[in-house]
């Protein structure tokens, strides 16, 4: 069975929901590691006054048993703790009142799905397609992707995530151990390695906050210990490198993937771009260098996998944008909703979630089975042949 998941639920509703579908049974789940996945989500220099009335915590409500799973579909569930001021203006139930009294959206807002899904789905309040295109869905995603990054670890695959650039500042290179980089990425305010370019980045979202404006960035996820050969170069839907970039621009608010060295990959010879095959009898086949990120024809190529993505500035602006009323066709400021000033450190955490699902899923497509364990004796059956060959 393939991996999969749907979500559910707004971002001023009672809650957010998932379903994972194809997990194995006897995954032994750590509800604190989980947890803690959804609370860097919601640190980071520049977010907004929603952070400190959110504490998001998932709780299972299906499919895991004496803390392991069973088997069956995984329920996720994330309470939204403001919801207890929107009952009303979300209430299933039709409700009487006024466009006031229940916060009817009919200036959409620039940048945001508004306009467009309002057209689409024919709706006259814009309520109904903000609070399912909201980036609070992410927060669930990570649960999700938090659960698989659970899996992965069982089989020695390893994620981390940093931020290379917040607006006109760009942190320097660095060669730090993936576990060194998750450790200090996680102290920092901007998930950045480097301390002088924290402060930087800090003063800089301050700069743009008190402007009334918002910023953007790039970040970055790098996968170790991925074996050759996950993915597929037969059809197009198969090449795992695709369906990571699909994944990643999916992420609220991305307009951008590369992999490996990317669109710099453009600039050189290739020379300059392609990996070297190189053997040891410690290592057996591998690269020389990593510019294509751990992907050639679709496929991983034992060699870690470096995704970046590029996050626009968050739209709403508390210096709003003119736009358009839908009601008289006038011109009008934007409606401001609560928002942040820079999401870049948090798009970090996001990305390693969505990354980790693709990963995981085209992990089990590969060594596929109903239980951890047979899922294991695949695996290191594949690890033989390759060993083998």
């Amino acid at each position: 069975m393939s991996l999969r998941y749907l979500t559910a639920g707004e971002t001023h509703g009672p809650q957010l929901t998932a379903i994972i579908e194809g997990l194995p049974s006897h995954l032994e789940l750590d509800f604190e590691a989980l947890n803690f996945e959804l609370a860097r989500r919601q640190k980071g220099y520049g977010r907004g006054r929603r952070m400190q009335i959110e504490k998001d915590t998932a709780q299972i409500a299906g499919g895991v048993r004496h803390g392991y799973t069973t088997g069956a579909p995984v329920a996720l569930v994330v309470e939204n703790n403001d919801w207890k001021h929107w009952q009303k203006i979300m209430n299933i139930e039709p409700i009487e009142g006024t466009d006031e009294e229940k916060r009817r959206v009919h200036r959409p807002r620039p940048g945001h799905a508004d306009l467009n899904g309002g057209l689409k789905y024919n709706h006259k309040d814009l309520r109904n397609v903000l609070e399912r295109s909201s980036a609070r869905e992410t927060a669930v995603r990570v649960a999700v992707g938090a659960v698989a990054k659970q899996l992965l670890e069982h089989f020695g695959i390893r994620i981390a995530g940093q931020v290379i650039r917040i607006g006109e500042i760009e942190a320097p290179p660095h060669n730090l151990p993936l576990d060194e980089l998750a450790r200090v990425t996680e102290a920092s305010s901007v998930r950045v390695a480097d301390a002088e370019t924290e402060k930087k980045m800090e003063a800089y979202i301050d700069k743009i906050k008190e402007e009334g404006d918002s910023i953007g960035g790039i970040v970055e996820c790098i996968v170790e210990g991925v074996p050759v050969g996950l993915g597929s170069h037969v059809q197009y839907d198969r090449k795992l490198d695709g369906r990571i970039a699909q994944a990643v621009m999916s992420i609220n608010a991305f307009k951008g993937v590369e992999i490996g060295i990317g669109f710099e990959a453009g600039t050189l010879p290739g020379s300059k771009v392609h990996d070297e095959i190189l053997y040891s009898e410690e290592r057996g086949y591998y690269r020389a260098t990593n510019r294509l990120g751990g992907f050639e024809g679709g496929m991983t190529n034992g060699m870690p996998i470096v995704v970046r993505g590029v996050m626009k500035p968050i739209p709403t602006l508390y210096k709003p944008l003119q736009s358009v009323d839908i009601d008289t066709r006038e011109a009008f400021a934007a409606q401001v909703e609560r928002s942040d000033a820079c999401a870049v450190p948090a798009a970090s955490v996001v990305l390693e979630h969505v990354v980790a699902w693709e990963v995981a899923k085209a992990f089990l497509e590969k060594f596929g089975g109903d239980s951890i364990g047979e899922i294991e004796r695949n695996y290191q059956g594949y690890l033989a042949q390759l060993e083998e060959y």
